[in-house]
């Protein structure tokens, strides 16, 4: 997106470079006036000059909106969806080296890891991907899901080369009342290269077997969203919230608590009302969304058969192994 400068306001900078003046008014991401109005105040945004930050603040019962110090005087200039531009009154000042590091919890830059400089990790063959997952991970961050925005930071050099992902978030405040779990298995909780929007989700038939981002491992849909996106269950977790966020690349459903591995054939025949099911929701207690304890739930594929029932279900011992993300 862009931070319009007026022309007479460019031109009245005689010392400036044109060129960099407009690379540190530009921003990867789709933000238009009503989100600003949402995002923290403070808030740093790295530019499209590397190591620059422009700061987001607010004023008069956060009716205007300021850009480095500069008011937004015409909102929403030009949005098709893609691209946005805000109509500043002048120009931001030209940005420090260190614009990102003052208030650096506050700020959305991408990390400077050595994986980052390997160039097959860099070029993403679908560029839009790149805007998507800045974009993402600002609205997660500001709504609670900080955890899952930095799963998808560290995770940038693969994420980038999705065409698109449909993710499935556990909110910050499950993963600290111990769903902690999640942060072990954040790619079993993406599904590559598929856009599931809500209708998507609520249309998929009993049984569907969705492929994870974690090789060999799938996701069921255990019941059906007869009654829309929140009423579906995936490994006989619900989701709680169909509408997190979405853009042109990448779709987030908050679900109750991280998903429990199941086998898929032996999930087959298992309706919904068997005991099997009610054992799994009493054990998850994902109508309340709450749970007694941490680790996750595996449900065993029993007698070695497609169609046989499992006869339990079993705890699984999870490590709180934070390099997992």
């Amino acid at each position: 997106m862009l931070f319009a400068p007026s022309d007479a306001s460019i031109q009245s900078c005689v010392s400036c470079s044109v060129t960099q003046l407009l690379r540190e008014h530009m921003v990867p991401g789709i933000f238009s006036f009503d989100y600003l109005h949402k995002i923290a105040f403070g808030t740093k945004l790295e530019t499209m000059s590397p190591g620059r930050c422009i700061t987001v603040t607010s004023a008069e019962n956060n009716t205007k909106i300021y850009i480095g110090g500069v008011e937004i005087t015409h909102p929403d200039l030009y949005n098709n969806g893609v691209v946005v531009v805000h109509g500043l009154q002048g120009f931001v000042a030209p940005l420090s080296p260190s614009s990102c590091n003052v208030g650096r919890m506050n700020s959305l830059s991408f990390p400077t890891t050595p994986s980052f400089a390997d160039h097959s990790h860099s070029v993403s063959q679908y560029p839009l991907m790149k805007l998507m997952l800045r974009d993402a991970m600002l609205r997660l961050r500001n709504n609670g899901f900080s955890v899952v925005s930095l799963a998808l930071w560290m995770k940038y050099p693969e994420l980038v080369n999705l065409r698109n992902m449909t993710v499935f978030a556990v909110d910050d405040e499950s993963i600290f009342a111990g769903g902690n779990a999640y942060i072990s298995s954040v790619r079993f909780h993406i599904v590559p290269d598929r856009l599931l929007m809500d209708a998507d989700l609520a249309n998929l038939p009993m049984g569907t077997v969705l492929p994870t981002l974690e090789t060999g491992q799938t996701l069921v849909v255990t019941t059906a969203g007869a009654g829309g996106a929140s009423s579906i269950r995936i490994n006989y977790v619900r989701v709680r919230n169909p509408d997190v966020m979405h853009n042109l690349n990448i779709v987030v459903y908050n679900v109750v608590w991280p998903f429990p591995h199941i086998h898929p054939p032996a999930f087959a025949g298992i309706g919904r009302g068997s005991a099997l099911d009610m054992s799994v929701d009493r054990a998850l207690q994902t109508d309340d969304g709450d749970k007694v304890g941490g680790g996750t739930w595996a449900v065993a594929q029993g007698g070695g058969c497609a169609s046989s029932a499992p006869s339990a279900v079993q705890e699984t011992l999870v490590s709180d192994d934070y390099h997992g993300l």
